[in-house]
């Protein structure tokens, strides 16, 4: 099961915040911002989907997540890596690394993490 490019948007945002009403929620979206009855709506569906619960204070909802955003995306790239690339992680990191426009640092950080994978293999 997956979000919506609209239901990842609020996701982040609850991912960021943690635990938050839906003012809190709304609060977090730049101008302009949506309606009450879409993140209403949005949220209902995030919660029917298992993404995200909720604890009641009298009337009000606090939602929090229940899906650990590196999680989330973890398996998107999996996916991605297995459609796209063959199910091959070289092919994917391979066209990552040539495709980003990666700066020298950034592409010195990625040996780092790389040497670092290797020495613990």
């Amino acid at each position: 099961m997956q979000l919506t490019k609209t239901e990842e948007d609020l996701m982040n945002y609850l991912w960021k915040l943690e635990k938050a009403f839906m003012k809190d929620l709304l609060e977090a979206y730049p101008e302009p911002k949506p309606a009450n009855t879409t993140v209403a709506t949005l949220l209902k569906r995030m919660t029917d989907k298992g993404f995200i619960a909720y604890n009641l204070f009298g009337n009000s909802r606090e939602y929090y997540p229940l899906v650990k955003k590196k999680d989330y995306f973890s398996k998107h790239v999996n996916g991605l890596i297995k459609h796209f690339f063959n199910d091959s992680s070289s092919q994917f990191a391979s066209f990552f690394i040539k495709e980003t426009n990666l700066s020298k640092k950034e592409l010195e950080e990625l040996r780092a993490i790389i040497d670092t994978e290797i020495k613990n293999k």
